[in-house]
């Protein structure tokens, strides 16, 4: 790669050509100026295969919709996709987050890599900001890159950087804002149930959504926790400004909060330069391997729905997919093979206005399994804690009809009991 090219936004589209492979940086990275004018050129998009890591409620936007022959890869379908999945336009990879990616390191080279960065400092490098998951694995193969200059990207001072690039864009766009709504009373209760089974010096995962959140407004009395996760959100930023995450009780990465993505307000972007925080790819932040050497590891995600074995879906609603895998599944073994670890999965107990339980009896058939039944530890809802690790089969389901709404349980516990008959 050269110094790089200055182009304008407006020419970036003439660098495609149908057969290409262009990977695009998500979250809260992804190059906005630079979509907007490929959009004014959508015909550009033609027989192109854009990849892109999502996060669902940021990433919305759908680049096989451009054309009638774009395609987009992804481990993540959200309803913005809907349309371009029905199509078999969207390329979606069932996989696990560290599974997305070592497909990118395994998969042929990218022709154009296309990033949002920081401007070059003194020394030339230019730092990847807030969005280091997948750029490490896919920049070492990529034919061509395009950076994205913008100066409301955070230098990070313990985060990878790109050195060069082959074509330069400036932009000076804010990069968009994610605030965290208010917790409603269900959400607060399953948050108090949730904070009972953290302790001091803990080591912390959250998943997106405004329950990992209202827990971990739970937490500003704790002390030394940790955190090591894929994500970091504005609810993380309070705990280490109230002196709840410290992390000096960590036995890795000592005193440092790990992630792999910030997403929240101009507040978290503007005091990720001055806080001890580590950007790390996937396969760093998610990997069995590393999350095993964490004492305590502590993983919260949410799910759609759980049955009375304990399995849990996390991206199906109705039938249809509605999300991805992500990191549950790593995060939730990762916390099995901890030494003291443990997952949460917290989830309201009905919905549909309390018309539907979350609490099934058993999975739909063809509704997928995000988290198996062997993996899953502590679940929460608003009606208090089913612990199943240890327990029986019928333990199990008896622990988790316990949490189910009242006006549920019956039903489940004679729907259980029908099929254990038949066992």
């Amino acid at each position: 790669m050269g110094q790089g090219q200055r182009i304008r936004a407006e020419d970036w589209p003439a660098l495609l050509a149908p057969g290409m492979r262009v990977f695009l940086h998500g979250s809260a990275s992804e190059p906005l100026a630079l979509r907007d004018a490929l959009e004014a050129a959508a015909e550009k998009a033609s027989g192109v295969d854009f990849t892109i890591g999502i996060v669902p409620g940021v990433n919305e936007y759908d680049y096989a919709a451009l054309a009638p022959d774009a395609c987009m890869t992804t481990g993540f379908v959200t309803p913005s996709l809907r349309q371009s999945f029905a199509a078999g336009r969207i390329r979606f990879l069932p996989l696990n987050y560290t599974g997305f990616h070592d497909y990118l390191a395994a998969a042929p080279p990218f022709d154009l890599v296309v990033l949002q960065v920081a401007p070059p400092d003194a020394e030339g490098r230019m730092s990847l900001g807030p969005s280091t998951d997948f750029p490490s694995v896919v920049l070492p193969r990529a034919r061509r890159v395009l950076a994205q200059l913008n100066e409301a990207v955070p230098r990070i001072p313990d985060g990878p950087c790109l050195a060069s690039a082959d074509f330069l864009v400036e932009e000076t766009r804010a990069l968009p804002e994610f605030p965290e709504a208010a917790p409603d009373a269900t959400q607060t209760a399953i948050a108090r149930h949730a904070a009972s089974l953290i302790r001091d010096g803990d080591c912390l995962q959250i998943g997106i959504g405004k329950i990992q959140s209202a827990i971990l407004g739970q937490l500003k009395g704790h002390r030394r926790l940790g955190f090591h996760s894929g994500l970091m959100t504005d609810a993380v930023l309070d705990l280490m400004e109230a002196g709840a995450m410290s992390g000096e009780a960590k036995s890795r990465d000592r005193g440092l909060a790990v992630t792999g993505l910030a997403v929240g307000t101009r507040r978290l972007y503007q005091a990720l330069v001055r806080l001890p925080v580590a950007f790390r790819d996937a396969r760093y932040t998610h990997g069995a391997d590393i999350l095993a050497g964490i004492d305590n590891f502590v993983s919260i995600n949410s799910a759609i729905e759980i049955d009375l074995f304990g399995q849990c879906n996390a991206e199906m609603l109705g039938g249809r997919q509605v999300s991805g895998t992500g990191g549950f599944a790593d995060f939730v073994r990762g916390a099995r093979l901890s030494r003291g670890g443990r997952s949460i999965v917290a989830l309201p107990a009905s919905a549909a206005g309390g018309r539907h339980s979350r609490i099934r009896a058993r999975l739909d058939a063809g509704t997928v399994v995000t988290g198996s039944r062997s993996d899953t530890d502590l679940v929460v809802t608003e009606y208090g804690v089913a612990a199943l690790r240890g327990l029986s089969l019928d333990q199990r389901a008896a622990s988790l009809i316990a949490i189910a709404a009242p006006e549920f349980r019956a039903g489940l516990q004679a729907e259980w009991d029908a099929f254990r008959a038949s066992l």
